[in-house]
């Protein structure tokens, strides 16, 4: 039977982020997306201007009608939620369809560069702080680790310094935690911890500048892996360098820093596993 995941994000119809690159990284992956968005873009914050739908009021629906037609899902991933009501939401969704072998990957979408997004208030970022007891993946950036783990951001920050809050993460509910684009010199470091054993870091050259959405491709391969049942270590070295590739082919075809990563040129890399 095909696997199936459902994905609680954003969807921006333009810029290559959340739904926009979960949908056709899973299918090359042979999993099967069902898409549950929490806001619909016209194209993603980062442009000097747009217009967005707040779904909050129609997310239940999904609940609803997909208990009507008995559906299960090998996976459940949050990506963007933008309110209190909205990380309730999660609590209900798993309360529905959560089964025992059922793996759920949480991409705390709050932050970067130490600082919390224009949408984001401390009190939710602490909400969401409740997800950390039913995630069995974590995929946080740097500024997202440490607000999830209750510490100061540091822009410099050894093996050491990364461990410590992935410890602080996997310890509560045991979640395996890759801490992802930690910038190393002319590097990019993906940092990982699964509680097994010693940490382990893949880094990737850094290639140009910072691109919108490699957080939301990296971790819908780390959620494709994780269905197919590939290790953990495994993944995020494979999520590492299907990152690198898009960022070298979408510098290669000159494409703009806010129009993200051009997966449409790698993708046959996902295909090909």
């Amino acid at each position: 039977m095909q696997k199936k995941a459902a994905v609680i994000n954003d969807f921006a119809s333009f810029g290559r982020c959340s739904l926009a690159v979960a949908i056709p990284i899973l299918a090359a992956m042979k999993v099967q997306c069902c898409a549950v968005p929490t806001a619909i873009f016209t194209n993603h914050t980062g442009y000097p201007s747009f217009s967005w739908t707040d779904y909050t009021a129609h997310m239940d629906d999904y609940i609803r009608e997909w208990c009507r037609l008995g559906l299960t899902f090998d996976a459940v991933q949050t990506g963007f939620l933008g309110s209190t009501e909205q990380i309730d939401f999660i609590f209900r969704f798993l309360d529905a369809f959560r089964r025992p072998d059922m793996i759920v990957v949480v991409d705390p979408v709050m932050g970067d560069y130490g600082r919390l997004y224009a949408t984001y208030s401390a009190a939710l970022a602490e909400s969401l702080r409740r997800l950390l007891s039913v995630a069995d993946i974590l995929t946080p950036n740097l500024t997202e680790a440490c607000v999830l783990a209750g510490c100061d951001y540091e822009s410099e920050i050894s093996d050491a310094g990364l461990e410590r809050i992935a410890r602080a993460l996997h310890e509560p509910h045991g979640a395996k935690v890759v801490i992802t684009g930690v910038p190393r010199g002319e590097a990019f470091v993906n940092f990982g911890f699964d509680g097994k054993g010693a940490p382990f870091v893949h880094a990737e050259p850094r290639i140009g500048d910072d691109r919108s959405g490699t957080g939301d491709v990296f971790s819908s391969v780390i959620l494709g892996d994780a269905v197919n049942g590939v290790g953990f270590a495994e993944s995020v070295a494979h999520a590492s360098r299907f990152v690198a590739k898009a960022v070298r082919r979408s510098v290669e075809l000159s494409v703009p820093l806010k129009d993200g990563l051009a997966i449409e040129e790698v993708l046959g890399d996902l295909i090909a596993r």
